[in-house]
Formats: structure tokens, sequence, C-alpha cells
């Protein structure tokens, strides 16, 4: 026993992969949102998270069921259909110590939840939001979903007749500091994205193409696995460096790549491949993502980072300790200022 154990890869947790598994997967076999789940044990495995300090939530559906298929160490919320982003914002509020990593789907993010996403997105609230996007609802049988395209032919669906919602437009107009758009079917993209996201401070929404293999993956569908592989344009080659690697690069020409360093010193690096595109300038973001409809083509990558950019807690002056820990006597207001707010509504009268 004590052989096998030395043989264990771990990490500088002191983790091993499995410490980052969830229990066995429920879902369809091929089902892109496993494929999601695999990457997310990768990613935190990689970056040497401690599952402890990550906080799960999701709300209904077949995504948000996939929070139990990963990081079963962590704490977890599964709340009502659309309201994941206001259980988050006041979870994250009590501990801000903790990372919160939210799964939604397009369901319960671009239909029931619209509002409570974008205010989570406006308020730039530090967590991580991934919609595993696949333009159905497939735990009711496969009706279209918000995301679904413009005459979309399903069966017993009948023709969609509504424009698409893009959440990446949603998330852009709405001031994100963080959105990319992900291919479950692309896994080696999706886990730097992952990465990426992780430890970027800010609120941090990554739309991933999910195909559903039951309801939802006829081969000129725009949510297939056969459509995303062969439509798929990548943006650009991304790299993530990690803070505490030496920072190096080789074999780029130079001119030929942009850098985005984040808040802890990590860096991304991004190498063109046919465009010379700025992460940073969020009009261009919305320029390629309406390029691309118009082309009929999935774009994917790092859209857009605003490592900068003020977070909901910068907007308070919350204590060092987090809320859930303070003490009665340190939550209870004093008799003085209780008197004083008195005074203050005593004179508005």
């Amino acid at each position: 026993m004590a052989l096998a154990d030395s043989r264990v890869n771990v990490n500088l947790a002191g983790l091993s992969r499995n410490d980052y598994k969830g229990s066995p997967s429920t879902l369809c076999q091929g089902c892109g949102h496993n494929s999601i789940s695999s990457q997310i044990v990768a990613a935190c495995f990689e970056l040497n998270i401690r599952p402890e300090k990550i906080v799960k939530f999701s709300g209904i559906g077949c995504s948000s069921k996939s929070p139990t298929y990963f990081l079963n160490r962590s704490f977890g919320f599964n709340g009502l259909h659309g309201r994941m982003p206001t259980l988050a914002l006041g979870a994250m509020f009590g501990d801000t110590s903790v990372r919160g990593l939210g799964v939604s789907g397009d369901g319960d993010t671009a239909s029931i939840g619209m509002g409570h996403f974008k205010h989570l997105a406006r308020r730039n609230t530090p967590m991580v939001y991934i919609v595993e996007n696949n333009g159905v609802y497939g735990l009711t049988k496969g009706q279209f979903s918000a995301t679904a395209e413009e005459g979309l032919e399903l069966k017993r669906q009948g023709i969609n007749t509504y424009l698409p919602v893009d959440i990446c437009m949603e998330a852009l107009v709405t001031n994100a500091s963080f959105v990319a758009r992900g291919f479950a079917g692309d896994p080696k993209q999706l886990k730097t994205l992952l990465k990426a996201a992780l430890v970027h401070d800010g609120l941090a929404v990554i739309d991933i193409i999910s195909p559903c293999v039951t309801f939802h993956n006829k081969e000129n569908s725009f949510h297939s696995y056969q459509w995303g592989k062969d439509n798929e344009a990548p943006l650009h080659d991304i790299t993530f460096v990690p803070s505490r690697d030496e920072i190096t690069l080789e074999d780029f020409e130079p001119g030929s790549t942009t850098e985005v360093t984040l808040h802890d010193g990590s860096l991304i690096i991004l190498k063109k491949l046919d465009k010379d595109y700025d992460p940073t300038n969020r009009f261009e973001a919305l320029r390629v993502l309406e390029e691309a409809d118009q082309n009929n083509s999935l774009l994917t990558g790092l859209l857009f980072v605003e490592p900068g950019a003020k977070t909901l807690f910068d907007r308070y002056n919350l204590p060092e300790t987090p809320l859930n820990r303070l003490t009665p006597e340190q939550i209870r207001p004093t008799r003085e200022s209780l008197q004083e707010v008195n005074k203050m509504m005593f004179l508005q009268d």
C-alpha cells in the first residue's frame, strides 16, 4: 500500500487528481457537460487550488446537476431555476475568502435567470460563471431554449421562429470583466480558459457550447459536435502561465503575441492566428461576435478581459475577517450608533 501511494501524482497542495473528482455522472453518455466537469477537475488540480476553497452553485437543469460530478470536497448549493446568481452573490458576501464557481445552462441563464445574471455581471461579482449551452431544455425532453438558432427544426418541437440570445454579447454589454466562449469538444482550449477564469479577480463568464447528444445533435445544428468541429474558429492559441512559474516566451515571433497580466501576476499569452485581435477592447469583442454570427462560425477563445476592473467587494468597506465569522459583539450596533441613526431619522421627519 505504501508503495502504491508513493507513486500517486500529487500537486503542490499535496492532493491527487482523485481529490478533485465528484460522484459518477448520471447524464447521458457523450454529454458535453461531462467533458466540462473533467476539465474543471484538471484545471483546479493543476492550479493547486484546495477544493475546500471553492464553493459551487447551480440552478435547475441538466447543467445544474454538473457540480455533483466534480470537487466532492467543496461545499455547494443547488437552488431554484434561474436564481443561482443571487444565491452566489449572498454566499460570496458572507465569505470573501473562498472562490465561487457557478454552473448554469442556457435555459437557467438566458430565460428565467436573465435578470439575475445581468445584475451579477454589472456588479462584477468575483466568481466563475459557466454556462453549459446546448440550445435545448434537455431535462424536460428537448424544447427549444432561448439560445437555439432561428430556423432550427427538432423532432416533436417543430421550427424555432425566434432569434437566439447570445450569452457572450449579453455579458459584454453588461460590463462583465472576463468573457470567453468555449466548446466542449475542444478540451485543451477549454482547460486554459478555465484556469484563467479561476484566477481572474471579477466575474468570469464562459459560455461553453455543450452538445446534447439525446435531443440536439443534428449535424447542421449550431450546438452539435459535428457542426462545432467543422465550424470552430479560434481567435488565438491561448496559454496560461501561473504566477509561481518563471514567465518566458519561446518560439514566438516579435509582435505575434498579446500578453495580459492578471491581478495575481499570472499571465495569459494569446498567440494570434489570422486576426490582429485585442482582448482588452470591449467593442472589438462585440464586433467579432457579430462577424462570426454573420459567417455562421463558432468563435471561441478569450473575447474580453479587464484585469483592473473594480469588483463588487471593492465598493464596500468589508473587514478582513469574513462576515460569516464575525462574532455577535462585532456585528451588533452600539447603543451610541443606534442613537445617531434615530436622531437622523427624527431630523428627516
